[in-house]
């Protein structure tokens, strides 16, 4: 172990066992529409709501921090006192994905592409192991993601979900929760759950120019036509 943290607590690890923010929740945030609305969604509960952002080296990701940003410093005043700043942290990936669309921009899937297309190997395993670290060291119970009905993949299911959190908790000594309140609604139903918050601020594109969606790509579909059953 190196720099401050273990200076302070080898021998030591005041955090274990100690849960410091009870009514706390690490939320995976990425700026999209589902992480932004879980985050207001939390914060309406009256809940700490602790921000992550997990850098992995992807193409999309300084667009969308940039959005996110943009989105909490815009969140109502009832809501922002309880969302507190947002923590950025590296969980590198580009060394496993090698020359991945999500790397390299090259063949990206476009608008009419299906949802299992947009694939990222073992994707919520990595943020989810970088957010339960987090959360343990900083007393916080539980982290939260906003996965939905159908999402098609095998790291997105309520048996990966209890699984996996049984494992940090085990393997962290520390009662880390994984919550997915989500799991069984649709995008539609995000957007009247997001009624208030400034969506039109949120953000999601697999090859944005700059910090400007495509308006291309099977994420922007996603994104756009949720919205437009709002409008």
């Amino acid at each position: 172990m190196t720099g401050d943290f273990a200076a302070r607590d080898v021998g030591r690890e005041p955090w274990r066992h100690r849960i410091r923010r009870p009514g706390g929740v690490v939320v995976l945030a990425s700026g999209g529409l589902d992480s932004a609305v879980l985050v207001g969604w939390l914060a309406r509960l009256r809940r700490e709501v602790f921000p992550l952002f997990v850098r992995s080296g992807l193409i999309w990701e300084r667009a969308e921090l940039f959005w996110l940003r943009r989105f909490l410093s815009a969140l109502p005043p009832d809501l922002s006192g309880r969302v507190r700043p947002l923590r950025v942290v590296s969980m590198p990936a580009r060394d496993l994905y090698g020359s991945h669309w999500s790397t390299t921009g090259e063949g990206t899937p476009g608008w009419s592409e299906p949802d299992n297309a947009v694939y990222l190997p073992g994707r919520n395993i990595l943020l989810i192991a970088k957010a339960a670290v987090h959360a343990a060291v900083e007393g916080i119970p539980a982290v939260a993601l906003g996965p939905l009905a159908g999402n098609p993949f095998p790291d997105a299911s309520a048996v990966f979900f209890r699984g996996f959190e049984k494992a940090l908790a085990e393997g962290l000594d520390f009662p880390v929760r994984i919550e997915t309140p989500f799991l069984e609604r649709t995008k539609e139903d995000l957007v009247e759950l997001g009624r208030g918050l400034p969506l039109h601020l949120t953000f999601s594109c697999s090859m944005p120019a700059g910090r400007d969606a495509c308006g291309s790509c099977a994420k922007c579909r996603e994104r756009t036509l949720a919205l437009s059953e709002r409008a």
